[in-house]
């Protein structure tokens, strides 16, 4: 049995949009990358990170479902094989000094052109109505969480069972979201902490600290489509966050808008969060034979990710 200080302390994961692997398999490999982050720059962790309770809220199957009806086709095998030679290889990059620009720019087939596009094409887009149907092209399993009522909240319900459980426990959290994963966060967040249905049970519950990797909640046309968007003053964001760490990576076209702090600083001014911190990152991911800097392998092994969580298991 581990000591209660540790029971206590829990990780929830959260995955973010298209083809998935099974839940214990990317839960599996995201830990693994995780804990060799903290092999490489925090040792004396490890074993802390090794006696944490860990969750994953999993929804893969509601994502494959929306992508197998327009005809995209997943081998799981391959890209369980070709997520493991990526973890690999970021796992032999020893030097944590070694995650800079100069070892991204080696990279093969980098390329900012998609960050480009989103950073040039967002606000014109935006403004003539066309940036949800552009998104539905690129994500569409994104595009059908921010469409479909029925998707959302299924895929809600994953994590708010396992985040209200843990709370129900009285865990200190770390939650880790990523990607499309950070915005299924944020509503249940939201719910939690504003909705009447939950609010009497758990308004009063917080999570320790909330992990954001490549985001896309930096985008004004997400946050219109966030719940409580519309509301005014403090019901209109959670507040059931202590700290807030977004790791967002060079050419991810995912974070396009790299910063949340600024979109968000009603909730300091409010006083509904501690903290919203923001790091620029780079992301040594290759799969299938180029960068890829919105992989969640690259995310879940940088040094920022391992100093965040070394900090809050120590």
């Amino acid at each position: 049995m581990t000591d209660n200080v540790q029971q206590n302390r829990s990780l929830l994961l959260v995955h973010g949009r298209d083809f998935k692997p099974a839940a214990t398999t990317y839960l599996e490999l995201s830990l693994a990358a995780m804990r060799k982050g903290l092999e490489r720059d925090f040792p004396d962790c490890v074993e802390c990170f090794d006696r944490l309770s860990i969750d994953l809220a999993w929804y893969g199957d509601l994502n494959a479902e929306v992508l197998r009806r327009r005809n995209m086709h997943y081998d799981e095998e391959l890209d369980i094989g070709d997520r493991r030679n990526a973890l690999r290889a970021l796992g032999e990059i020893i030097p944590r000094k070694k995650f800079g620009i100069r070892q991204y720019d080696k990279l093969p087939g980098k390329s900012a052109l998609p960050e480009f596009f989103m950073d040039m094409g967002a606000p014109l887009l935006g403004a003539v109505g066309f940036r949800m149907p552009v998104i539905g092209k690129i994500a569409k399993d994104f595009a059908a969480y921010l469409d479909d009522p029925e998707f959302a909240e299924k895929a809600r319900k994953r994590l708010r069972d396992r985040l209200c459980r843990l709370m129900d426990r009285g865990d200190n959290i770390m939650l880790v979201t990523h990607g499309t994963g950070s915005v299924i966060a944020y509503d249940v967040l939201w719910e939690l902490s504003n909705d009447t249905e939950t609010y009497a049970d758990y308004g009063a519950f917080k999570v320790d600290q909330w992990l954001t990797l490549g985001s896309p909640l930096g985008d004004r046309a997400v946050q219109k489509r966030l719940l409580g968007a519309k509301e005014r003053g403090q019901n209109r964001f959670p507040s059931n966050v202590i700290s807030w760490h977004n790791l967002a990576a060079e050419d991810d076209y995912t974070c396009h808008d790299v910063t949340l702090a600024d979109d968000f600083k009603k909730m300091l001014v409010q006083r509904q969060v501690s903290g919203v911190h923001d790091y620029r990152i780079f992301n040594l991911a290759v799969r299938y034979g180029k960068s890829n800097p919105h992989s969640s392998i690259g995310y879940y092994i940088h040094p920022r990710l391992a100093k965040i969580l070394s900090a809050w298991l120590a």
